[in-house]
């Protein structure tokens, strides 16, 4: 299992002492040596290692990792290179095109908007191979909301991404004035008709950003 390093490490170290963490490390390990899971052990702190705390600008939170062969990488939404991209980043993208006009991309490699300041955030770090939600319920959730409450304690402008139930339920966490939250429905097939489309939450997102003297997200991949 990866570790942690950096400002992220040395802010969440009292998570690492509590007996939820260490119950938590003891059960991953333990799936990692008796199941296939995703994603790679080494890639399951990603999102972190690519954005570092005091440059997140913005968050998107997921739930959990894909849980096909090749697809987790470690952030949410995200696949590497060369792999299909799933169809709720289809539908992201179709719903970056309408907003801010980008070009629809040949590949779901998401690690353009990491490294600038977008925090790919599922909210359970990792499952077992084709069992969605399979690594619920065994301490992720605590983990990542410790992380979503210390974002919330950062008095700076940062800008939440909030799409579906289980992500709008994280709204009742953030109560800083100089945060912005933009709700959606997720953007998967079964629910991107009944809102996600036309939220704008791209532009919308970068407008509250430039609106506070931080550089906008370049949101093009290419």
């Amino acid at each position: 299992m990866g570790a942690l390093t950096g400002a992220w490490a040395e802010a969440l170290a009292p998570e690492f002492r509590k007996p939820y963490y260490r119950r938590l490390v003891d059960t991953v390990r333990k799936e990692y040596t008796e199941h296939k899971v995703y994603p790679p052990s080494g890639e399951i702190f990603t999102a972190m290692h690519l954005t570092p705390l005091d440059k997140v600008k913005l968050v998107i939170l997921g739930q959990d990792p894909y849980h096909e062969e090749g697809q987790a990488q470690g952030m949410c939404f995200s696949v590497p290179e060369g792999v299909k991209i799933p169809p709720s980043l289809v539908n992201i993208y179709q719903e970056l095109h309408d907003d801010l006009g980008c070009d629809i991309p040949s590949h779901g490699n998401l690690t353009h908007w990491a490294e600038q300041g977008v925090l790919l955030l599922n909210t359970v770090l990792t499952v077992r191979a084709h069992q969605a939600f399979s690594h619920r319920g065994i301490g992720w959730e605590q983990f990542t909301d410790a992380i979503i409450e210390l974002l919330n304690k950062e008095d700076r402008p940062i800008v939440f991404l909030l799409w579906g139930s289980p992500a709008q339920k994280k709204a009742e966490m953030l109560n800083n004035p100089a945060h912005l939250i933009l709700k959606a429905p997720h953007p998967s097939p079964l629910s991107a008709y009944r809102g996600f489309f036309g939220c704008r939450h791209f532009s919308r997102a970068n407008e509250y950003l430039r609106s506070h003297g931080v550089d906008p997200i370049d949101w093009q991949i290419r």
